[in-house]
Protein backbone atom coordinates (compact mmCIF):
# COMPACT_ATOMS: atom_id res chain seq x y z
CA UNK A 1 0.00 0.00 0.00
CA UNK A 2 1.33 3.54 -0.74
CA UNK A 3 0.60 5.44 2.41
CA UNK A 4 -1.37 9.00 1.75
CA UNK A 5 1.01 10.81 3.92
CA UNK A 6 3.79 9.70 1.58
CA UNK A 7 1.70 12.78 -0.19
CA UNK A 8 3.82 15.69 1.60
CA UNK A 9 7.54 13.97 0.58
CA UNK A 10 6.47 12.81 -2.95
CA UNK A 11 3.16 12.26 -5.15
CA UNK A 12 3.10 7.96 -4.04
CA UNK A 13 2.03 6.92 -7.66
CA UNK A 14 5.46 8.55 -8.80
CA UNK A 15 8.58 7.36 -6.58
CA UNK A 16 10.46 10.42 -6.20
CA UNK A 17 13.74 8.50 -6.75
CA UNK A 18 14.65 5.35 -9.03
CA UNK A 19 17.41 3.33 -7.49
CA UNK A 20 17.06 0.61 -11.12
CA UNK A 21 17.75 3.80 -13.33
CA UNK A 22 21.16 4.79 -14.11
CA UNK A 23 22.99 7.75 -12.41
CA UNK A 24 23.54 10.52 -14.92
CA UNK A 25 27.17 9.81 -16.63
CA UNK A 26 29.88 12.65 -14.55
CA UNK A 27 31.32 12.58 -18.11
CA UNK A 28 28.16 13.93 -19.88
CA UNK A 29 26.87 17.73 -19.20
CA UNK A 30 22.98 17.01 -17.40
CA UNK A 31 20.69 18.20 -20.08
CA UNK A 32 20.59 22.28 -20.28
CA UNK A 33 17.42 23.82 -21.52
CA UNK A 34 19.24 27.05 -22.25
CA UNK A 35 21.32 25.03 -24.84
CA UNK A 36 18.58 23.62 -27.37
CA UNK A 37 19.80 20.17 -28.92
CA UNK A 38 20.30 20.10 -32.36
CA UNK A 39 17.18 19.12 -34.82
CA UNK A 40 18.60 17.02 -37.46
CA UNK A 41 15.90 18.49 -39.94
CA UNK A 42 16.81 21.70 -39.65
CA UNK A 43 19.20 23.61 -42.71
CA UNK A 44 21.47 25.94 -41.75
CA UNK A 45 19.88 29.34 -40.72
CA UNK A 46 21.00 33.09 -41.43
CA UNK A 47 22.43 34.19 -37.97
CA UNK A 48 20.02 37.21 -38.23
CA UNK A 49 16.99 35.42 -38.86
CA UNK A 50 14.90 32.23 -37.91
CA UNK A 51 13.81 30.42 -40.86
CA UNK A 52 10.09 28.76 -40.83
CA UNK A 53 9.17 26.50 -43.76
CA UNK A 54 5.24 25.96 -43.08
CA UNK A 55 5.41 24.07 -46.73
CA UNK A 56 7.45 21.31 -45.74
CA UNK A 57 6.03 18.17 -42.83
CA UNK A 58 8.31 16.49 -40.35
CA UNK A 59 6.63 14.67 -37.75
CA UNK A 60 2.28 14.59 -37.66
CA UNK A 61 1.34 15.58 -33.98
CA UNK A 62 -1.36 12.95 -32.53
CA UNK A 63 -2.00 15.36 -29.67
CA UNK A 64 -1.17 16.68 -25.63
CA UNK A 65 -2.16 14.52 -22.92
CA UNK A 66 -2.51 13.44 -19.31
CA UNK A 67 -3.53 11.05 -16.34
CA UNK A 68 -5.84 10.47 -13.37
CA UNK A 69 -5.16 6.96 -12.79
CA UNK A 70 -4.74 5.06 -9.12
CA UNK A 71 -8.21 6.71 -8.49
CA UNK A 72 -7.01 10.54 -8.94
CA UNK A 73 -10.21 10.82 -10.99
CA UNK A 74 -12.16 10.10 -8.04
CA UNK A 75 -10.46 12.53 -6.29
CA UNK A 76 -11.55 15.64 -8.81
CA UNK A 77 -15.33 13.73 -8.97
CA UNK A 78 -15.14 15.18 -4.98
CA UNK A 79 -13.96 12.06 -3.22
CA UNK A 80 -12.08 14.60 -1.21
CA UNK A 81 -14.27 17.61 -1.25
CA UNK A 82 -14.36 19.17 -4.56
CA UNK A 83 -17.57 20.54 -5.04
CA UNK A 84 -19.62 20.05 -8.62
CA UNK A 85 -18.68 24.00 -9.42
CA UNK A 86 -15.59 23.48 -8.54
CA UNK A 87 -14.98 20.19 -10.00
CA UNK A 88 -16.01 22.06 -13.27
CA UNK A 89 -13.30 24.39 -13.28
CA UNK A 90 -10.31 21.89 -12.91
CA UNK A 91 -12.38 20.02 -15.99
CA UNK A 92 -12.07 22.91 -17.88
CA UNK A 93 -8.65 24.02 -17.41
CA UNK A 94 -7.45 20.13 -18.48
CA UNK A 95 -10.03 19.96 -21.46
CA UNK A 96 -11.38 23.01 -22.66
CA UNK A 97 -9.68 24.54 -25.53
CA UNK A 98 -11.63 28.11 -24.71
CA UNK A 99 -10.92 27.99 -20.81
CA UNK A 100 -8.17 25.76 -20.81
CA UNK A 101 -5.31 23.36 -21.98
CA UNK A 102 -7.44 21.68 -24.63
CA UNK A 103 -5.89 18.04 -23.65
CA UNK A 104 -6.71 15.54 -25.93
CA UNK A 105 -5.56 12.26 -24.71
CA UNK A 106 -6.40 10.43 -21.83
CA UNK A 107 -4.45 7.58 -20.43
CA UNK A 108 -6.27 5.17 -18.07
CA UNK A 109 -4.83 2.64 -15.36
CA UNK A 110 -6.16 -0.95 -15.85
CA UNK A 111 -6.12 -1.70 -12.30
CA UNK A 112 -4.74 -5.20 -10.70
CA UNK A 113 -5.73 -4.64 -7.21
CA UNK A 114 -8.43 -6.54 -5.07
CA UNK A 115 -8.91 -3.53 -2.92
CA UNK A 116 -10.21 -0.24 -3.74
CA UNK A 117 -7.76 1.72 -1.08
CA UNK A 118 -7.06 5.36 -2.18
CA UNK A 119 -4.03 4.56 -4.57
CA UNK A 120 -4.53 1.28 -5.86
CA UNK A 121 -6.38 0.44 -9.05
CA UNK A 122 -9.18 -2.07 -8.44
CA UNK A 123 -9.04 -5.07 -10.86
CA UNK A 124 -11.65 -6.57 -13.14
CA UNK A 125 -10.93 -10.37 -12.11
CA UNK A 126 -10.25 -10.50 -8.39
CA UNK A 127 -9.93 -13.90 -8.09
CA UNK A 128 -8.16 -16.98 -9.26
CA UNK A 129 -10.94 -18.74 -11.45
CA UNK A 130 -8.91 -22.10 -11.34
CA UNK A 131 -6.51 -21.69 -13.71
CA UNK A 132 -5.43 -20.20 -17.47
CA UNK A 133 -7.92 -22.13 -18.86
CA UNK A 134 -10.72 -21.66 -16.65
CA UNK A 135 -13.68 -19.51 -17.21
CA UNK A 136 -13.34 -15.83 -15.49
CA UNK A 137 -15.60 -14.17 -13.60
CA UNK A 138 -14.89 -10.56 -14.81
CA UNK A 139 -16.24 -7.63 -12.63
CA UNK A 140 -17.69 -4.18 -13.92
CA UNK A 141 -19.01 -1.50 -11.67
CA UNK A 142 -18.96 1.20 -14.33
CA UNK A 143 -16.61 3.06 -12.16
CA UNK A 144 -13.12 2.53 -12.38
CA UNK A 145 -11.94 4.33 -9.70
CA UNK A 146 -13.39 7.35 -11.48
CA UNK A 147 -11.83 6.86 -14.56
CA UNK A 148 -15.43 5.76 -16.36
CA UNK A 149 -16.93 9.16 -15.08
CA UNK A 150 -13.57 11.13 -16.55
CA UNK A 151 -13.87 9.32 -19.81
CA UNK A 152 -17.41 10.56 -20.21
CA UNK A 153 -16.45 14.21 -19.12
CA UNK A 154 -13.23 14.02 -21.92
CA UNK A 155 -15.66 12.44 -24.27
CA UNK A 156 -18.31 15.27 -24.13
CA UNK A 157 -15.35 17.77 -24.30
CA UNK A 158 -13.87 16.72 -27.56
CA UNK A 159 -11.33 14.12 -27.01
CA UNK A 160 -11.21 11.07 -28.94
CA UNK A 161 -8.09 9.19 -27.88
CA UNK A 162 -8.60 6.90 -24.88
CA UNK A 163 -5.30 5.13 -23.46
CA UNK A 164 -5.60 2.33 -21.60
CA UNK A 165 -2.50 1.42 -19.66
CA UNK A 166 -1.76 -2.05 -17.30
CA UNK A 167 0.33 -1.71 -14.94
CA UNK A 168 0.49 -5.37 -13.69
CA UNK A 169 -1.54 -8.36 -14.44
CA UNK A 170 -3.38 -9.45 -11.67
CA UNK A 171 -1.59 -11.12 -8.87
CA UNK A 172 -1.96 -15.25 -9.44
CA UNK A 173 -1.04 -14.78 -13.35
CA UNK A 174 2.39 -13.41 -12.15
CA UNK A 175 5.45 -15.34 -10.86
CA UNK A 176 5.76 -13.37 -7.58
CA UNK A 177 2.42 -13.85 -7.21
CA UNK A 178 1.55 -10.05 -6.45
CA UNK A 179 0.83 -7.26 -8.17
CA UNK A 180 3.37 -5.09 -6.41
CA UNK A 181 7.02 -5.38 -6.57
CA UNK A 182 7.78 -6.31 -10.23
CA UNK A 183 7.68 -10.24 -10.84
CA UNK A 184 6.42 -11.15 -14.49
CA UNK A 185 3.75 -12.82 -16.17
CA UNK A 186 3.61 -16.42 -16.31
CA UNK A 187 3.89 -18.00 -19.80
CA UNK A 188 0.81 -20.03 -19.47
CA UNK A 189 -1.05 -17.12 -18.68
CA UNK A 190 -0.46 -15.25 -21.38
CA UNK A 191 -3.88 -16.03 -23.76
CA UNK A 192 -5.80 -15.71 -19.90
CA UNK A 193 -3.61 -11.71 -19.15
CA UNK A 194 -4.64 -10.63 -23.20
CA UNK A 195 -7.94 -11.65 -23.05
CA UNK A 196 -8.31 -10.01 -19.99
CA UNK A 197 -7.24 -6.95 -21.21
CA UNK A 198 -9.36 -7.12 -24.16
CA UNK A 199 -12.42 -7.49 -21.37
CA UNK A 200 -11.46 -4.03 -19.86
CA UNK A 201 -11.90 -2.45 -23.19
CA UNK A 202 -15.36 -4.23 -23.64
CA UNK A 203 -16.58 -2.67 -20.73
CA UNK A 204 -15.12 0.54 -21.98
CA UNK A 205 -17.27 -0.12 -25.02
CA UNK A 206 -20.44 -0.93 -23.11
CA UNK A 207 -19.48 2.57 -21.32
CA UNK A 208 -19.66 4.42 -24.45
CA UNK A 209 -16.30 5.43 -24.36
CA UNK A 210 -13.96 3.33 -27.33
CA UNK A 211 -10.22 2.46 -26.08
CA UNK A 212 -8.17 3.55 -29.01
CA UNK A 213 -5.33 3.01 -27.80
CA UNK A 214 -3.85 -0.14 -25.74
CA UNK A 215 -1.02 -1.06 -23.68
CA UNK A 216 -0.26 -4.20 -21.61
CA UNK A 217 2.80 -3.02 -19.55
CA UNK A 218 4.19 -0.06 -17.57
CA UNK A 219 7.37 0.09 -16.92
CA UNK A 220 8.52 -3.40 -17.47
CA UNK A 221 12.55 -2.15 -17.12
CA UNK A 222 12.10 -1.21 -14.03
CA UNK A 223 10.52 -3.08 -10.13
CA UNK A 224 8.00 -0.36 -7.80
CA UNK A 225 6.81 -1.00 -5.01
CA UNK A 226 3.49 -0.59 -6.02
CA UNK A 227 1.48 -2.08 -9.24
CA UNK A 228 4.42 -3.41 -11.22
CA UNK A 229 5.37 -6.54 -13.24
CA UNK A 230 8.44 -6.85 -15.74
CA UNK A 231 9.47 -7.64 -19.12
CA UNK A 232 12.13 -8.34 -21.12
CA UNK A 233 12.46 -6.90 -24.89
CA UNK A 234 11.57 -10.64 -26.14
CA UNK A 235 9.24 -11.38 -23.27
CA UNK A 236 6.83 -8.42 -24.80
CA UNK A 237 7.22 -9.36 -28.06
CA UNK A 238 6.25 -13.09 -26.87
CA UNK A 239 3.25 -11.39 -25.34
CA UNK A 240 2.56 -9.32 -28.51
CA UNK A 241 2.40 -12.15 -30.71
CA UNK A 242 -0.40 -13.50 -28.12
CA UNK A 243 -2.34 -10.07 -27.61
CA UNK A 244 -2.07 -8.55 -31.20
CA UNK A 245 -4.40 -11.72 -32.73
CA UNK A 246 -6.52 -11.39 -29.61
CA UNK A 247 -7.28 -7.86 -30.16
CA UNK A 248 -8.08 -8.25 -34.28
CA UNK A 249 -10.26 -11.28 -33.18
CA UNK A 250 -12.38 -9.17 -30.81
CA UNK A 251 -13.95 -6.94 -32.93
CA UNK A 252 -12.55 -3.81 -31.08
CA UNK A 253 -11.11 -1.29 -32.68
CA UNK A 254 -8.35 -0.41 -30.29
CA UNK A 255 -4.63 -0.45 -31.39
CA UNK A 256 -1.50 -1.73 -29.43
CA UNK A 257 1.10 0.31 -27.92
CA UNK A 258 4.34 -0.82 -26.43
CA UNK A 259 5.94 -0.96 -24.25
CA UNK A 260 6.48 2.67 -21.95
CA UNK A 261 10.05 2.02 -20.32
CA UNK A 262 11.15 3.99 -17.63
CA UNK A 263 13.47 5.52 -19.72
CA UNK A 264 13.46 6.99 -22.90
CA UNK A 265 16.69 5.09 -24.05
CA UNK A 266 15.81 1.94 -22.30
CA UNK A 267 12.88 2.07 -24.52
CA UNK A 268 14.76 1.61 -27.49
CA UNK A 269 15.88 -2.09 -26.85
CA UNK A 270 12.33 -2.43 -26.74
CA UNK A 271 11.36 -1.19 -29.78
CA UNK A 272 14.19 -2.93 -31.67
CA UNK A 273 12.64 -6.32 -30.75
CA UNK A 274 9.17 -5.17 -32.15
CA UNK A 275 10.86 -3.97 -35.05
CA UNK A 276 12.86 -7.09 -35.75
CA UNK A 277 9.62 -9.53 -35.16
CA UNK A 278 7.09 -9.48 -37.78
CA UNK A 279 4.72 -10.66 -36.05
CA UNK A 280 5.12 -7.97 -33.53
CA UNK A 281 5.48 -5.65 -35.26
CA UNK A 282 2.23 -5.88 -37.32
CA UNK A 283 0.47 -6.18 -33.91
CA UNK A 284 1.83 -2.70 -32.69
CA UNK A 285 0.67 0.64 -34.10
CA UNK A 286 2.71 3.33 -31.38
CA UNK A 287 6.00 3.28 -29.72
CA UNK A 288 5.60 4.44 -26.08
CA UNK A 289 8.19 5.55 -23.80
CA UNK A 290 8.93 7.48 -19.98
CA UNK A 291 11.44 9.63 -19.50
CA UNK A 292 12.47 9.35 -16.38
CA UNK A 293 15.86 8.04 -17.09
CA UNK A 294 16.81 11.08 -18.86
CA UNK A 295 15.68 13.28 -21.60
CA UNK A 296 14.22 12.48 -25.41
CA UNK A 297 18.31 12.50 -26.60
CA UNK A 298 17.33 10.26 -29.71
CA UNK A 299 14.47 9.49 -31.58
CA UNK A 300 13.35 6.07 -31.41
CA UNK A 301 14.28 3.55 -33.95
CA UNK A 302 11.00 3.08 -36.18
CA UNK A 303 8.53 4.64 -38.87
CA UNK A 304 5.29 4.14 -36.37
CA UNK A 305 4.49 6.84 -34.32
CA UNK A 306 6.26 7.92 -30.96
CA UNK A 307 4.25 8.79 -27.99
CA UNK A 308 5.97 10.39 -25.10
CA UNK A 309 3.69 8.75 -22.72
CA UNK A 310 4.48 9.66 -19.33
CA UNK A 311 6.72 12.18 -17.42
CA UNK A 312 6.88 14.53 -14.50
CA UNK A 313 10.04 16.07 -13.21
CA UNK A 314 11.07 14.70 -9.55
CA UNK A 315 10.57 17.26 -6.65
CA UNK A 316 9.82 17.13 -3.18
CA UNK A 317 7.37 20.09 -2.65
CA UNK A 318 4.42 21.20 -4.24
CA UNK A 319 5.65 24.34 -6.93
CA UNK A 320 4.09 27.03 -8.62
CA UNK A 321 6.80 28.83 -9.87
CA UNK A 322 7.62 29.66 -13.60
CA UNK A 323 11.22 29.54 -13.10
CA UNK A 324 13.05 29.32 -9.76
CA UNK A 325 16.04 26.48 -11.07
CA UNK A 326 14.30 24.05 -8.90
CA UNK A 327 13.65 21.53 -11.90
CA UNK A 328 10.38 21.17 -11.91
CA UNK A 329 8.84 24.51 -12.53
CA UNK A 330 7.39 26.02 -15.45
CA UNK A 331 10.06 26.88 -17.90
CA UNK A 332 11.57 22.84 -17.05
CA UNK A 333 8.63 21.69 -18.39
CA UNK A 334 8.07 23.90 -21.69
CA UNK A 335 11.49 23.38 -22.57
CA UNK A 336 11.32 19.52 -22.32
CA UNK A 337 8.41 19.51 -24.31
CA UNK A 338 10.75 21.54 -27.23
CA UNK A 339 13.20 18.73 -26.56
CA UNK A 340 10.69 16.25 -26.99
CA UNK A 341 9.07 17.11 -30.06
CA UNK A 342 12.46 18.23 -31.57
CA UNK A 343 15.23 15.55 -31.19
CA UNK A 344 12.83 12.73 -29.55
CA UNK A 345 10.57 13.14 -32.58
CA UNK A 346 7.23 12.39 -30.62
CA UNK A 347 4.04 12.74 -32.29
CA UNK A 348 2.32 12.97 -28.96
CA UNK A 349 3.68 14.25 -25.40
CA UNK A 350 1.52 12.69 -22.57
CA UNK A 351 2.31 14.24 -18.87
CA UNK A 352 1.81 11.97 -15.62
CA UNK A 353 -1.15 13.24 -14.29
CA UNK A 354 -3.48 16.20 -14.13
CA UNK A 355 -4.28 16.33 -10.91
CA UNK A 356 -3.42 14.88 -7.30
CA UNK A 357 -2.94 15.88 -3.37
CA UNK A 358 -0.33 17.09 -1.24
CA UNK A 359 3.09 17.87 -3.05
CA UNK A 360 2.63 16.36 -6.17
CA UNK A 361 4.41 17.41 -9.32
CA UNK A 362 0.93 17.25 -10.94
CA UNK A 363 -0.66 20.23 -13.30
CA UNK A 364 -2.90 20.78 -10.16
CA UNK A 365 -3.25 20.50 -7.05
CA UNK A 366 -6.67 19.63 -5.40
CA UNK A 367 -6.91 20.51 -1.57
CA UNK A 368 -7.17 17.41 1.02
CA UNK A 369 -9.57 17.60 2.02
CA UNK A 370 -11.63 20.96 0.98
CA UNK A 371 -13.16 22.06 -1.79
CA UNK A 372 -10.10 24.11 -3.61
CA UNK A 373 -7.45 24.14 -5.99
CA UNK A 374 -3.65 25.61 -7.34
CA UNK A 375 -2.44 25.73 -10.71
CA UNK A 376 1.18 25.42 -11.21
CA UNK A 377 3.06 26.96 -14.07
CA UNK A 378 3.73 23.60 -15.36
CA UNK A 379 -0.08 23.72 -16.16
CA UNK A 380 0.60 26.75 -17.86
CA UNK A 381 3.45 25.51 -19.77
CA UNK A 382 1.91 22.89 -21.13
CA UNK A 383 -1.63 24.33 -21.85
CA UNK A 384 0.75 26.66 -24.17
CA UNK A 385 0.91 23.94 -26.68
CA UNK A 386 -1.99 21.81 -26.08
CA UNK A 387 -4.41 25.06 -26.51
CA UNK A 388 -3.20 26.06 -30.24
CA UNK A 389 -1.62 22.96 -31.55
CA UNK A 390 -4.14 20.35 -32.47
CA UNK A 391 -4.13 16.28 -33.21
CA UNK A 392 -3.40 16.31 -36.54
CA UNK A 393 -1.04 19.19 -36.93
CA UNK A 394 2.50 18.86 -38.64
CA UNK A 395 5.48 20.38 -37.15
CA UNK A 396 7.51 22.20 -39.78
CA UNK A 397 11.28 22.53 -39.96
CA UNK A 398 12.75 25.91 -38.32
CA UNK A 399 16.20 27.22 -38.63
CA UNK A 400 17.89 29.71 -36.66
CA UNK A 401 21.42 30.34 -34.98
CA UNK A 402 20.67 31.95 -31.41
CA UNK A 403 21.47 29.36 -28.74
CA UNK A 404 19.45 30.64 -26.02
CA UNK A 405 16.18 30.04 -28.31
CA UNK A 406 14.55 26.90 -28.76
CA UNK A 407 11.92 27.40 -31.62
CA UNK A 408 8.99 24.94 -32.73
CA UNK A 409 6.39 25.60 -35.36
CA UNK A 410 3.60 23.53 -36.45
CA UNK A 411 0.69 23.74 -39.31
CA UNK A 412 -2.49 22.68 -37.80
CA UNK A 413 -5.25 20.95 -40.06
CA UNK A 414 -7.41 24.06 -39.97
CA UNK A 415 -4.45 25.66 -41.92
CA UNK A 416 -3.40 27.89 -38.84
CA UNK A 417 0.18 28.14 -38.30
CA UNK A 418 2.15 27.95 -34.24
CA UNK A 419 5.09 29.54 -33.76
CA UNK A 420 6.29 28.58 -29.73
CA UNK A 421 9.74 29.93 -28.98
CA UNK A 422 11.14 29.28 -25.45
CA UNK A 423 13.57 32.13 -24.50
CA UNK A 424 16.48 30.93 -22.08
CA UNK A 425 18.22 34.28 -21.71
CA UNK A 426 18.15 36.41 -18.86
CA UNK A 427 17.19 39.35 -21.23
CA UNK A 428 15.09 40.77 -23.83
CA UNK A 429 15.30 39.78 -27.59
CA UNK A 430 14.04 40.67 -30.99
CA UNK A 431 13.91 37.86 -33.39
CA UNK A 432 13.06 37.99 -37.30
CA UNK A 433 11.39 34.97 -38.78
CA UNK A 434 11.34 34.23 -42.94
CA UNK A 435 7.67 32.73 -43.12
CA UNK A 436 7.26 30.49 -46.21
CA UNK A 437 3.59 29.25 -46.68
CA UNK A 438 0.50 31.16 -46.32
CA UNK A 439 -0.37 34.81 -45.39
CA UNK A 440 0.58 36.33 -42.36
CA UNK A 441 -1.73 39.52 -41.53
CA UNK A 442 -3.52 38.54 -38.25
CA UNK A 443 -0.50 37.01 -35.76
CA UNK A 444 -1.65 36.62 -31.81
CA UNK A 445 0.93 36.56 -29.62
CA UNK A 446 0.65 34.76 -25.84
CA UNK A 447 3.43 34.82 -23.40
CA UNK A 448 3.70 32.65 -20.19
CA UNK A 449 6.44 33.48 -17.31
CA UNK A 450 6.66 34.70 -14.31
CA UNK A 451 3.46 37.04 -14.19
CA UNK A 452 1.68 35.90 -17.15
CA UNK A 453 -0.16 32.80 -18.63
CA UNK A 454 -0.95 32.39 -22.01
CA UNK A 455 -1.67 36.38 -21.77
CA UNK A 456 -1.88 37.92 -24.69
CA UNK A 457 0.94 40.46 -25.77
CA UNK A 458 1.21 43.37 -28.34
CA UNK A 459 4.57 41.81 -29.25
CA UNK A 460 4.41 41.03 -33.02
CA UNK A 461 4.26 42.33 -36.74
CA UNK A 462 4.65 41.26 -39.90
CA UNK A 463 5.53 42.97 -43.86
CA UNK A 464 4.88 40.16 -46.38
CA UNK A 465 6.83 37.46 -44.95
CA UNK A 466 8.96 38.41 -42.20
CA UNK A 467 7.97 38.30 -38.75
CA UNK A 468 8.94 40.73 -35.75
CA UNK A 469 8.52 39.35 -32.52
CA UNK A 470 10.07 40.96 -28.91
CA UNK A 471 10.29 37.88 -26.62
CA UNK A 472 10.54 38.49 -23.23
CA UNK A 473 13.15 37.04 -20.70
CA UNK A 474 12.98 33.26 -19.59
CA UNK A 475 9.60 33.08 -21.37
CA UNK A 476 7.46 31.25 -23.75
CA UNK A 477 6.01 32.90 -26.42
CA UNK A 478 3.35 31.60 -28.67
CA UNK A 479 2.77 33.09 -31.55
CA UNK A 480 -0.70 32.00 -33.85
CA UNK A 481 -0.95 33.13 -37.02
CA UNK A 482 -4.29 32.59 -39.49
Amino acid sequence: MLALTSQAAADPARPAADPARPAADPARPAADPARPAADPARPAADPERVAVDFRTELQPIDGFGFSMAFQRADLLHGARGLSPAKQREVLDLLLSRDKGAGLSILRLGIGSSTDRIYDHMPTILPADPGGPDATPKYVWDGWDGGQVWLAKEAKAYGVKRFFADAWSAPAFMKTNGSENDGGELRPEWRQAYANYLVQYAKFYRQEGIGITDLGFTNEPDWTATYASMRFTPQQAVDFLKVLGPTVRASGLKTQLVCCDAAGWDRQVAYTQAVEEDPAADKAVRTVTGHRYGGPTDVPQPTDKRVWMSEWSPDGSTWNENWDDGSGYDGLTVAADIQNTLTVGNANAYVYWTGASLGATRGLIRLADPGDDYRVSKRYWALAAFSRFIRPGAVRVPVAHADSALRITAFRNTDGRRVIEILNTAATETSATFTLRGGHDRHPDAYVTDETRSITPADIVSTHGTTLTATLAPRALTTIVLD
